[in-house]
């Protein structure tokens, strides 16, 4: 999709600081990141979000949640723990529409949030 931000990371024509490419996944950092380590990580199809996701993308999820598991190894947070998270919608604070997983670790991440 011609006008979706994280398309255009995927392709190229926006920069980021891209930690690791598969062939079906692209892992940046977030521009605000709400931990030490936090990266995005897409697949480089355009689903619009997790609520979009059907039988017919077994696959696509699990090549983001082993690239995750590879960032995570990289970024050193592996052995201490991380988050992976998929928003949906408004409330979730979800503002793009290109399913995407946050990674998040490198300090305590206390549930529920305080």
């Amino acid at each position: 999709m011609s006008d979706c931000l994280f398309c255009r990371i995927v392709a190229g024509e926006i920069p980021a600081e891209v930690v690791a490419r598969t062939p079906g996944t692209v892992a940046f950092r977030d521009i605000d990141p709400k931990a030490p380590t936090h990266v995005l990580v897409v697949p480089t199809d355009h689903v619009d979000d997790a609520a979009a996701l059907g039988a017919g993308h077994g696959a696509m999820l699990a090549e983001l949640v082993a690239t995750a598991r590879s960032v995570a190894e990289a970024e050193g947070v592996a052995s201490s723990g991380y988050r992976l998270v998929f928003n949906v919608g408004d409330d979730a604070g979800n503002t793009v529409a290109h399913l995407h997983l946050h990674l998040l670790g490198g300090r305590s991440l206390d549930w529920p949030p305080g």
